[in-house]
């Protein structure tokens, strides 16, 4: 029989992602048809901007010390169609059937023999009493709120005059949304629209129907022209000197200067701009308004095990409110509690849950 609660994690443990995603491509919405939005990569000549009255022994810019006034750069750069009315984004998901979370459990060196078989129980009776809960309607319904909200749009969003999300199901409409109307820091009063979609993905996660969700958002700017717009930003450790910002893109850049017959190119088309599954996913969870300071802080963080915000650069959980304690006492747990909800978004996410040597 398990214990109430374990007194320490399997020394091998994690969950894999609860949820197939796909990048989310960027497309010119012309009077009759869509093209790629392409990254393309140029120079451009700017000021410089580095605080030349603060301490330029510890600045990361290397001309800090300079009092150089231009600033040589090359950059990426994602801009519309001069004729585009507005700009799609579009990608699909699919959550899986919670049972299949578990990715590996194996004991270390010093693990009792029952505590790998015990704590894989406990980990399906977790799964079970979560099925059969409120808690993965809940979660489910958070999901549904943020897809709704276009939170995934992340800078587009923020310079969107209207924003149309539409949800379809095989070909078929199910749901559409005012992005900007529908509530971005809460999770409470879901609507109609917003449940048909929770159900489909609450039915994923219970592993009655794994029906795939594609989902397009459309931005209008309240102007045409070549308006620039934001797909995912890569990083890139020892970027050449003057490299100023990679953009992600899918597919493979042009071929410049003598292999295109050119003596000399300005620009380099680099691929089709996207928005990185990783960046959707984590916008997608931003639901966690479980954690203890949430009242004082004010905004939902996205599921993460120790409450961390590259946003305010804080863990917002503790030991005592971290997924790891949860997980140590996952035979106890209430799926419909805040702490079980918080957890059932763990396993979603997924994650190494390792609890090493004693």
């Amino acid at each position: 029989m398990n214990a109430p609660e374990f007194k320490k994690l399997p020394g091998v443990l994690s969950f894999q992602r609860g949820l197939v995603i796909t990048d989310a491509l960027f497309f010119n919405v012309l009077d009759d048809t869509q093209t790629p939005v392409m990254v393309v990569r140029h120079g451009i000549r700017g000021t410089q901007n580095v605080n030349k009255y603060g301490d330029a022994a510890r600045s990361t810019a290397a001309n800090a010390r300079r009092e150089e006034v231009s600033n040589i750069q090359t950059t990426d750069t994602a801009k519309l169609d001069e004729y585009a009315r507005a700009l799609a984004v579009r990608f699909s998901l699919r959550f899986l059937n919670l049972d299949n979370v578990l990715f590996a459990c194996a004991p270390s060196s010093t693990d009792a023999d029952d505590l790998v078989r015990n704590y894989r129980d406990s980990v399906t009776g977790f799964i079970e009493r979560a099925k059969q809960s409120a808690g993965v309607g809940e979660v489910a319904a958070r999901f549904a709120r943020n897809i709704a909200n276009g939170r995934w749009l992340w800078r587009n969003r923020t310079i969107a005059r209207t924003i149309e999300v539409g949800v379809s199901v095989a070909g078929k409409s199910v749901a559409k949304f005012d992005a900007l109307a529908v509530p971005f820091s809460h999770f409470d009063d879901i609507t109609d629209d917003e449940g048909r979609i929770a159900s489909l993905i609450a039915d994923g996660l219970r592993g009655d129907d794994d029906a795939g969700l594609d989902i397009e958002a459309r931005l209008d700017f309240g102007l045409r022209g070549a308006i620039e717009v934001f797909p995912s930003q890569n990083y890139v450790e020892n970027k050449p000197r003057g490299f100023a910002r990679p953009l992600y893109c899918l597919g493979s850049p042009e071929r410049g200067g003598r292999d295109s017959g050119m003596d000399f190119a300005s620009t380099r088309v680099m691929g089709h701009a996207a928005l990185r599954d990783q960046k959707l996913g984590n916008a997608l969870r931003t639901i966690d308004t479980w954690y203890p300071r949430y009242r004082e802080y004010g905004r939902p963080l996205p599921v993460e095990p120790n409450g961390a915000s590259l946003e305010a650069q804080e863990f917002f959980r503790d030991k005592k409110t971290s997924a790891f304690e949860f997980a140590r006492r996952l035979n106890t747990l209430d799926p419909a509690s805040p702490e079980g909800m918080f957890m059932i978004a763990s396993l979603i996410r997924g994650g190494v849950f390792s609890g090493g040597k004693e």
